[in-house]
């Protein structure tokens, strides 16, 4: 039987070359969205070419109720699930003492918030399979507590995430089900691209950061966990 992969945010850009690897590798997947349908009815059906079963599914998953039903709706269509990749995040690039509370808090929800929510409606269906993955989106140089006056609260919640995905690992290790993070540095679709302070003097290819995830997915990978591993390039080191 096949197994199972829902990727947040996978209709375009980072989460669309990471639903497209695990089709490539035989998993069934989940194509997400939130506004996007359009895209998420063609990268499903890029998904379907490659011999997997494909669905779309939407829902704002920064909306508690909403996460747990996009869960349950994929495991109930899929007939379960395995791999969880937490891809959705906003990002904002504004002066701290600028940020609006809406703001502030939609970094949080999205970044944050909407990997545990998932997480949290997906663990019974990981616990079920006997093989459990758990991928979160991260942010290269997370890990580093330093000032990021025009990325603050987006910082913020991916340090959050972390710390939160190392905890969960500790805790889920038991059950055999493995939480890692890839923290991607400055893609090809980024939308600020500080070239110059790249020491690899390039971006990242999107095919390179999809790799990074299925590397975690891998059935042979199960021994890893709670481990960040940064596709950037040596920046922000």
């Amino acid at each position: 039987m096949s197994k199972v992969a829902l990727v947040t945010g996978s209709a375009k850009g980072i989460g669309r070359a990471i639903v497209l690897a695990l089709a490539q590798r035989g998993f069934d997947v989940a194509v997400h969205y939130h506004t996007s349908a359009l895209e998420a009815e063609q990268t499903r059906q890029e998904a379907e070419r490659l011999g997997v079963r494909a669905i779309k599914a939407q829902a704002d998953v920064t909306e508690p109720h909403q996460a747990q039903a996009l869960v349950a709706a994929v495991a109930e269509q899929l007939g379960g699930l395995q791999v969880l990749v937490n891809n959705v995040g906003d990002y904002l690039k504004k002066p701290i003492d600028e940020v609006s509370p809406e703001e502030w808090q939609r970094m949080i929800d999205s970044n944050l918030n909407a990997p545990f929510y998932l997480t949290q409606a997906a663990l019974p269906y990981l616990s079920q399979s006997g093989y459990g993955r758990v991928v979160n989106i991260g942010f290269a140089g997370a890990q580093n507590l330093l000032a990021r006056p025009d990325i603050t609260p987006y910082v913020i919640a991916k340090t959050g995430l972390i710390i939160y995905s190392k905890s969960l690992a500790q805790r889920l290790a038991p059950r055999g089900i493995t939480v890692n993070v890839v923290s991607p540095g400055v893609a090809e679709n980024s939308i600020s691209k500080p070239l110059a302070e790249i020491p690899m003097g390039r971006l990242a290819n999107l095919e390179e950061l999809a790799r990074a995830v299925q590397f975690f997915v891998e059935e042979n990978s199960g021994y890893l966990t709670g481990q960040v591993v940064e596709v950037a390039g040596g920046w922000n080191l």
